[in-house]
């Protein structure tokens, strides 16, 4: 198994699921190829056309309508927590980035916010209700219809012209030939184009033919702490412009999300917050008190079916997972930039038939490829078949999905320290990770 792919698991109760929008993504078509643009961020789109702001919103839809409470965006999500309760990881929703060329990044608090909409009833700088009034008109409903599902889910504009950021499975279901609307909070519906997507890290960023939209500012992750604040915005339920807060919870849970196959697999180095998030906050911003955005809404837990046998998906259970801001910016710079993203390796195979501490290198070919890609991170740092790894940059590698997560979590062209067993020995070794093929 390469390590940029997630172990495959029985299908048992506590397996992996698929969250559709409203149907299993698995019956979709395949997100085709999107030409990437040349030259400029720019190049490829055109002139946005202006709409005005009063523009009426042309066939607004009932926030339930052709989706029901099943929750939509698409996505699996499967998560290495442990508790008392068995759950398994469900898709709900990531969203938001905002890089050094997507939109501004506000130093002190409450200086990414823009000012409270005329009209609205003042409340105390920095309060829930003082954020919710200046982020609102930045956070978007996203409608999708592809040819065998419709759904909704979340995003939020990091660039006020037009570009909005949200799920790669909420988008998915519309594919090449679906269509994609964007309903902002004064009412304003606008179709949508996919700019560029990563099934890997579940992200997608879209364009709207509008300009001098409201953008959100984002934060830094590295910066977040057990214990601060939150303030989660979306859809949830279909429920448009929907505000919930709690604190963070954990940092660094390690959460695979994906379908039946490991090639539409999503890594997360997850945030995991006790806001409430359910279907179709996917995409939609995590902020913290200073209204800057630090995670993308992506995945929730759900009780077992074991555990629940009425049937049926879980709400909120304060268990949700966002991506970190830091990551979800790189990516979008890379959507932005060029259509697509890269994803770091080390170029090996993992046993995953091993059962001790650490991932262990597979001793023997496995798929007609070699345990440790020729040229590759591990094979310039000489590691060898057998190998077991033991740490990653300092932190205790557990499984496959675990350091599968924490190689995503970082950038093409770091270095990276391995702590490695072999035999009986043990040997600390350096390597610059590479772009997968």
């Amino acid at each position: 198994m390469s390590e940029e792919q997630p172990p495959v698991g029985g299908q048992d109760e506590q397996a992996p699921e698929q969250l559709t929008a409203p149907v299993d993504l698995e019956s979709t078509m395949a997100l085709g190829s999107y030409p990437p643009p040349t030259g400029s961020a720019f190049a490829g789109q055109g002139s946005p056309a202006e709409i005005p702001a009063g523009a009426p919103s042309p066939g607004t839809a009932h926030p339930f309508e052709g989706a029901g409470l099943r929750g939509l965006g698409a996505g699996a999500i499967s998560a290495i927590v442990a508790g008392a309760l068995a759950i398994a990881m469900v898709a709900a929703l990531f969203g938001g980035v905002a890089g050094a060329f997507l939109v501004s990044r506000g130093d002190g608090a409450g200086a990414s916010l823009p000012p409270a909409p005329v009209g609205s009833i003042a409340r105390p700088k920095g309060s829930i209700a003082d954020i919710a009034a200046r982020s609102l008109p930045s956070v978007v409903t996203i409608k999708v219809t592809g040819p065998t599902a419709e759904g909704t889910g979340s995003g939020f504009v990091v660039r006020k012209d037009g570009y909005i950021l949200t799920n790669n499975h909420v988008v998915a279901v519309a594919a090449a030939t679906g269509k994609i609307t964007v309903l902002f909070l004064d009412g304003r519906s606008v179709d949508a184009t996919v700019v560029g997507h990563d099934e890997s890290y579940d992200l997608a960023v879209i364009r709207v033919g509008l300009r001098n939209l409201p953008v959100l500012t984002l934060g830094e992750s590295a910066a977040v702490v057990v214990g601060d604040p939150v303030i989660a915005m979306g859809a949830p339920l279909g429920l448009d412009s929907s505000v919930t807060s709690g604190i963070v919870s954990a940092l660094n849970r390690p959460v695979t999300a994906g379908g039946a196959t490991d090639s539409t697999a999503s890594f997360i180095n997850a945030i995991q917050t006790d806001a409430a998030i359910n279907p179709g906050n996917s995409g939609g911003p995590l902020l913290d008190m200073a209204g800057r955005v630090i995670g993308v809404n992506s995945a929730i837990a759900r009780v077992s079916s074991s555990q629940n046998p009425v049937g049926g998906q879980s709400g909120s259970i304060g268990v949700g997972f966002a991506i970190p801001s830091d990551q979800a910016r790189k990516t979008a710079e890379q959507l932005i930039a060029t259509g697509t993203a890269t994803h770091p390796v080390i170029g090996i195979m993992i046993d995953t038939s091993y059962q001790g501490d650490g991932v262990k290198i597979a001793d023997a070919p496995q798929n007609g490829s070699a345990p440790i890609t020729k040229g590759g991170p591990a094979d310039k740092a000489g590691l060898r078949a057998g190998d077991v790894i033991l740490t990653f940059d300092g932190r205790p590698v557990t499984g496959p999905d675990e350091f599968v997560v924490a190689i995503r979590a970082r950038s093409v062209g770091e270095q990276a320290i391995l702590t490695v067993r072999r035999g009986k020995s043990q040997l600390t070794v350096k390597m610059t990770l590479q772009a997968a093929n």
